[in-house]
């Protein structure tokens, strides 16, 4: 489940009952999750994770007793080493806070400034590759904007961390997106793609602020694409910062699915 998915269930559960929120505050050495990692623990359900095995199991029974009204410790350090069966060999030091309703609002401001620092998306193509790679990010630490000339073209629900976005024509939607974009495009006409990649490359020109653009497609697409943006006047070292294929080598299938792994692995492997 996405930060937004595990968010929304966390207040949706607070409206009704109290819970132990545990925070990674610090690790020093290696650790099974970062600083700012969460989860919440409810008497009868948890929300998110912490890294899971030994230390999660211990702090689960930690946020338990505070839960149920022991005095416990706020801040544990637990030293993931062969006394907690775990051999990462670094140090995790966690929070504990009891929340209730009336925190909500406070939680929900401080997702939002989290959700903001997440890598944005921006993905050309209602297709079938387009809403499989929409439902793999939908657990991933992303925001995706789903973009198709067709507004007709999207399902009813999407995943927490994404939204439907038309735009006729479909490359006008280009100059808006969020600074930092990684975009993929797919869109089912070779035409509308030709025109998202041109419009990706005059706002590299102009402002340098995609990261990653990938086209769906062969080889041999990729060399007529070349030829005619070539003809719109565009250079090769501007050509260049256009990915196609698109995925991480080595992963076979033509699948959705499939294609979806490679392409959400690659859009991982540019960072955060």
């Amino acid at each position: 489940m996405s930060l937004r998915g595990q968010t929304d269930e966390l207040l949706r559960r607070l409206a009704e009952a109290p819970a132990v929120l545990i925070r990674v505050a610090a690790v020093q050495g290696s650790g099974p999750r970062a600083p700012g990692a969460w989860m919440a623990v409810f008497a009868d359900t948890l929300v998110g994770t912490i890294g899971g095995g030994q230390l999660e199991f211990e702090a689960v029974a930690h946020a338990r007793a505070l839960l149920g009204g022991e005095a416990v410790e706020p801040r544990r350090r637990f030293a993931l080493g062969p006394s907690l069966g775990q051999c990462c060999g670094g140090v995790v030091h966690l929070a504990f806070e009891a929340v209730g309703a009336a925190d909500r609002g406070r939680l929900q401001a401080q997702a939002r400034e989290a959700l903001a620092q997440q890598m944005p998306v921006a993905l050309f193509g209602g297709g079938h590759v387009g809403a499989a790679i929409v439902q793999l990010l939908g657990t991933l630490p992303v925001h995706t904007t789903w973009i198709d000339s067709r507004g007709s073209i999207f399902p009813a629900e999407l995943p927490a961390n994404a939204r439907a976005e038309h735009s006729e024509p479909v490359q006008g939607a280009v100059p808006g997106l969020a600074a930092g974009s990684r975009v993929l495009i797919m869109s089912f006409s070779h035409a509308e793609d030709l025109d998202i990649v041109a419009a990706c490359l005059k706002r590299l020109r102009s402002r340098d602020d995609l990261p990653f653009v990938g086209l769906i497609g062969s080889r041999s697409k990729w060399a007529t694409f070349r030829h005619r943006l070539e003809a719109r006047g565009f250079s090769q070292a501007e050509l260049a910062r256009i990915t196609c294929p698109i995925g991480v080598p080595g992963i076979k299938g033509k699948e959705p699915e499939v294609i979806a792994v490679a392409a959400a692995a690659q859009l991982l492997q540019t960072g955060g």
